[in-house]
């Protein structure tokens, strides 16, 4: 049974989209800052790309907390999304003993904290496209921890993404809802 994280008593809790510039890494991080702040909670975004847009190294945080006076950045991962093993490697350090960690099935990784290998890449491309996988992620991700709920992160898709996008981020996310499912149980 996979431990929910609850959000009804919100202590911080520090996540972490990381994988190379392109994968919609910052939009996924956007999006889940918006879930929060439509379910009236304090969160805070930060990212971080190398110099290539394409392809370097690529983290978006969010933090989220009743109180974010303390620092709004990220000191040590209650959850980690990594779409890709740079993402994944560089990202490893700062991993919490019990932190929830969502990666692709082809991803290389040690045993840690609650590890999920899911297909994210591969139902991307089922459901219509390779660059939809953060949102596969992102709705595995809320299924699991249960830190925001799926009706908010909808919200916060058409919200967020352009509106020819939107339909696709959807299909994508409610995927990633099922994904979650089968291994929550």
């Amino acid at each position: 049974m996979t431990q929910m994280l609850d959000r009804r008593t919100m202590e911080r809790r520090e996540i972490r989209l990381a994988g190379s510039g392109g994968q919609g890494l910052i939009l996924g991080a956007r999006i889940l800052f918006e879930a929060f702040a439509i379910e009236g909670r304090r969160a805070s975004q930060s990212q971080s790309y190398e110099p290539t847009s394409r392809g370097g190294f690529c983290h978006s945080d969010v933090v989220v907390s009743e109180d974010l006076s303390d620092f709004p950045l990220v000191t040590g991962l209650d959850a980690l999304i990594a779409l890709d093993q740079v993402g994944y490697d560089r990202s490893i350090g700062l991993i919490k003993p019990d932190a929830l960690v969502v990666v692709d099935e082809r991803l290389a990784v040690r045993d840690v904290g609650r590890l999920h290998r899911l297909p994210l890449a591969a139902r991307a491309v089922a459901t219509g496209h390779a660059r939809i996988a953060n949102m596969v992620a992102l709705g595995a991700f809320v299924t699991l921890s249960g830190l925001c709920h799926p009706v908010s992160l909808e919200e916060a898709i058409r919200r967020e993404t352009p509106e020819r996008f939107a339909d696709l981020n959807l299909a994508a996310a409610r995927v990633g809802y099922t994904l979650g499912e089968t291994v929550a149980v």
